[in-house]
């Protein structure tokens, strides 16, 4: 496997240096993940633009936390799972409902699960969910700009997904009590 550097301020390339600077600041710390897409200033720059974007979104923090797990689990991303998990704990997520969506099971809300539920059939129906399914959404007090906000969600968490794939990017520290695997086990 191609081995890809995690950097820091100082090793990345120049484009990247000032947003992972930014980065660090905001969370105390720089995530491996963003030293990781550091790689490409364009990676990084679009996931951390993504981010911030999705952040504005009608979802609740809770919610978005509901649509980013139901994706990261989907793409079997044992990064994304734990740093997720550990924001949705700091979100206020119930800890039945984090072990729903660790586990990939129903969640107790039904608002809630109605949005696992719509996020899990547009990435495995790659956006041709049917009628029914939108409406469904929808009857759960869910908008249309939800729907397009949904699809939001999934393509910046895939661009993470896909990038800790290839790399094999390790667990932060900070998210290591979060530790998942795609059989359940924690590491």
């Amino acid at each position: 496997m191609t081995d890809y550097k995690i950097h820091t301020v100082d090793s990345a390339p120049g484009d990247s240096r000032t947003l992972l600077g930014q980065v660090g600041e905001k969370y105390g710390f720089t995530p491996n993940l963003m030293g990781l897409l550091a790689e490409s200033p364009a990676a990084l720059e679009a996931y951390a633009t993504l981010s911030g974007i999705f952040e504005k979104t009608d979802f609740s923090p809770v919610e978005q936390q509901v649509i980013l797990l139901t994706v990261n689990r989907l793409n079997e991303c044992p990064y994304c799972m734990a740093a997720h998990s550990t924001i949705a704990k700091s979100a206020g997520m119930e800890d039945a409902t984090l072990e729903a969506l660790r586990d990939g099971t129903e969640l107790p809300d039904a608002r809630q699960n109605a949005l696992a539920s719509f996020t899990r059939s547009i990435v495995q129906k790659r956006g041709w969910v049917s009628e029914a399914e939108v409406e469904a959404f929808l009857a759960e007090g869910f908008t249309k700009a939800n729907v397009l906000e949904v699809i939001l969600g999934a393509s910046f968490k895939t661009l993470s997904n896909y990038a800790n794939h290839i790399a094999t990017t390790p667990v932060d520290k900070a998210f290591a009590n979060q530790t998942w695997s795609k059989d359940g086990a924690r590491s």
